[in-house]
């Protein structure tokens, strides 16, 4: 039980987190000693790591076989979750597959098996039909969203995965949503569940509304995002070609932004929200795809500049902001003759003609041609934006290091005269192209 604590404690140190919510550690206590949980949380709670530290203690380190096989409705969320497990430095291999991307990069990194495999479920049917790796190992099984699975039509998928797992002991279900039927595949016999879905303070979400005179609502978008300023936020739509159109719009007024909708291809959906996070763009707008399960910060507000089909849309949406304990506003924007959803309710009208002066954009995100299978670390690429980019240490912005690339971000000004300094260096043996993203 000691080791356990003080791995777990070298784990949040690493993820530079203090210590665990309350949610947390309740998960982490009943997981570890329970075959069947379902958690239920609100989006950006932490219900990653709350599976993932008893995760690990199922693992063990001389079997070199897939032990763990955790499913998820996104490709975002599968990158995202495969992230944390390396940022948690455990010496376990994991691996993310997922549709959109060449199925031979797939078999290079699986062809020797991972501890912990993450995927969407077509994806994974398609490695199990292959029999591409032993399923006889695989005793964890986490069906993280499920809902979400369940919702954008997985359940047959889903079935053909679990019933082709014969020694599962240990099954996990996380969601951000009450209520949802769990199939019979799964086998949840007798579940501890753990709900804070009711536990959350509504109180910190605002939702105000935001009349428009006109049918087209783009021109009150604009006050709205120049009443709010700087701050980062999400402007929701229901369609890729309503995203287009405000994009169009933000553009001609030169407003930093990033698109990212499920018709784009993998790569792009990537990039935007990289940029997103690194500041390079202060605005998402989005599907409902960017409800939950990508990895976003903390937002101060989100914009349904379409209004919500469901109350189940409204709600993910919301949890975009006023996570965990901060607050956030909903701004709905609403044409006068329009009305708004039953489930829509207790708005207050906001007064937008106060504008807050809008910084121009300062970042800038520039594209590294290496990664960790380079044996490149952050630290290699901070030296040398230092050394040979003659950079100050608050000018070198967020990098974000993946397998065979990396990005960073850098003051927009002098983005174009790194490349020009740095294209064609080496980071450790390798020569890497630096270009702006």
């Amino acid at each position: 039980m000691a080791n356990n604590i003080k791995r777990q404690e070298d784990i949040l140190s690493k993820l530079n987190i203090q210590q665990l919510n309350p949610m947390q550690e309740e998960a982490v206590a009943v997981i570890e000693k329970t075959a069947n949980t379902i958690l239920l949380s609100p989006t950006g709670t932490g219900k990653t790591l709350a599976f993932l530290l008893p995760l690990l203690e199922t693992l063990d380190p001389n079997i070199d076989k897939v032990q763990a096989l955790i499913l998820v409705p996104t490709r975002e969320l599968a990158i995202q979750i495969e992230q944390v497990v390396r940022n948690m430095g455990t010496g376990y291999k994991v691996n993310a597959v997922y549709g959109g991307r060449p199925m031979s990069k797939d078999k290079i990194e699986i062809k020797h098996n991972p501890s912990i495999l993450i995927g969407t479920p077509g994806r994974i049917l398609d490695h199990f039909d292959s029999d591409r790796f032993s399923r006889e190992s695989i005793e964890t099984l986490v069906l993280d969203e499920y809902d979400k699975a369940l919702e954008i039509g997985f359940e047959i998928e889903m079935g053909a995965i679990l019933n082709d797992l014969p020694n599962i002991k240990k099954r996990i279900l996380t969601s951000a949503t009450q209520g949802v039927g769990i199939p019979d595949f799964v086998k949840m016999e007798k579940p501890v569940v753990i709900n804070y879905l009711q536990k959350k303070k509504e109180s910190q979400l605002a939702i105000k509304t935001v009349v428009s005179t006109d049918r087209d609502k783009l021109p009150s978008l604009l006050d709205l995002l120049l009443h709010l300023g700087n701050d980062p936020g999400i402007i929701f739509c229901n369609f890729r070609d309503s995203i287009e159109e405000v994009s169009i719009f933000l553009k001609k007024n030169r407003i930093p932004h990033s698109c990212f909708s499920g018709v784009m291809e993998q790569k792009d959906r990537e990039r935007s929200l990289i940029k997103f996070r690194n500041g390079t763009s202060q605005i998402l707008i989005a599907t409902d795809l960017a409800a939950r399960g990508i990895d976003i910060p903390e937002l101060k507000y989100i914009v349904h500049y379409e209004l919500p089909h469901s109350l189940e849309e409204f709600t993910h949406r919301n949890g975009r902001t006023a996570r965990v304990n901060a607050k956030g506003t909903a701004y709905v924007l609403q044409w006068e003759k329009e009305s708004l959803p039953i489930f829509i309710k207790d708005t207050e009208l906001v007064d937008i003609s106060k504008r807050t002066v809008r910084k121009p954009q300062f970042w800038e995100t520039l594209f590294i041609s290496g990664g960790r299978k380079d044996k490149i670390s952050k630290g290699d690429i901070a030296g040398l934006f230092f050394k040979q980019g003659n950079m100050d240490q608050d000018q070198l912005g967020e990098i974000e290091l993946k397998q065979d690339c990396a990005f960073v971000a850098v003051p927009l000004e002098i983005a174009e005269d790194l490349v020009h300094k740095l294209n064609n260096s080496r980071l450790k043996k390798k020569k890497v192209r630096i270009s702006v993203l």
